[in-house]
């Protein structure tokens, strides 16, 4: 095997894509196919026919790293929280193991975004990162000097589960999520989230329409994006107490919003506990690409399977 060539597989609800990663951090195949709707048995043989496919035309066997929606559970192995309801309660990690005769790492997708980012990306050179998803639902990821945290709970930069800082009357006892409670980030920040604040329940309207008519001087996408704003600066300040981290990237559909780069800094800083705040908050230099790349650099490049 060489150790130079690393394997990513993002499986998405939707698709699942597969690079080959050089070690230089060029993407030298990239293949994506359609993932088998409600179906875990074809899911993991798609997953497993992509590593051939990819090792076939690249022509040497490679390590292989897996982002998924959920994450693996520390008791039982078996992975959990995802969105992708078919593949909670399977040990993904074990079942592909088999199938592909070598040991593969899994990692929750936004675990892996943060270590793309953090390892060649906006975050290159930082020694603390915290890599954000705001999209369908909202995630993160923590890695410190290069190497990604787990957690004992395997659930280390969880950060969309927990409740809304700093609440106002009327952002009280919020929406309901689909965890059970009431209240937490996700229900705001995500997409949907932005787009029920928006039209004032459930909609179809996009962020991009919502950033178009706030553009265009619509009133009301203007105060709606105020408000995700500042839900997000009290959001991030809390991460910022806790963790301190040198970079924050966004990654997701909604980091696409240019204003949030600018006005949510200039939030933050009534709710961080410091009367300085060197924190940046960046777009994902990888966009889309950040969670395969990512997926691939859960092997490191001086270890493959045979060595672990």
């Amino acid at each position: 095997m060489n150790p130079d060539n690393r394997i990513g597989i993002d499986l998405g609800g939707t698709k699942i894509e597969g690079v080959v990663l050089a070690v230089d951090g060029s993407i030298r195949l990239r293949e994506r196919v359609a993932t088998p709707a409600g179906d875990y048995r074809a899911t993991l043989g798609a997953v497993a026919d992509l590593v051939c496919s990819l090792e076939s035309q690249y022509g040497g066997r490679c390590s292989v790293g897996v982002g998924t929606p959920g994450a693996l559970a520390p008791g039982d192995g078996r992975l959990r929280n995802a969105n992708s309801t078919c593949l909670n309660g399977h040990p993904l990690d074990r079942d592909l193991s088999a199938r592909l005769g070598r040991p593969v790492r899994i990692a929750n997708d936004a675990d892996c975004f943060a270590l793309s980012e953090a390892i060649d990306g906006a975050g290159q050179g930082a020694g603390s990162v915290f890599g954000v998803i705001v999209g369908t639902g909202t995630g993160g990821g923590i890695v410190i000097d290069g190497r990604l945290l787990h957690g004992p709970n395997a659930i280390a930069g969880e950060w969309g589960h927990n409740p809304l800082p700093w609440p106002a009357d009327e952002e009280r006892p919020g929406p309901p999520c689909y965890c059970g409670k009431h209240g937490c980030v996700e229900t705001f920040l995500s997409g949907p989230g932005l787009a029920h604040d928006y039209a004032g329940g459930p909609t179809k309207y996009s962020a991009e329409q919502i950033v178009a008519r706030a553009t265009a001087g619509e009133p009301a996408a203007e105060a709606c994006l105020k408000r995700y704003e500042d839900r997000m600066a009290r959001c991030l300040a809390i991460v910022i107490n806790i963790l301190d981290p040198e970079v924050i990237v966004l990654g997701g559909g909604l980091s696409g919003i240019g204003r949030l780069y600018r006005n949510v800094p200039q939030l933050w800083g009534r709710f961080v506990f410091s009367d300085i705040v060197r924190t940046r908050l960046l777009s994902p230099a990888h966009g889309d690409s950040s969670g395969v790349r990512g997926a691939a650099r859960l092997w490191p490049p001086d270890q493959t399977p045979e060595q672990s």
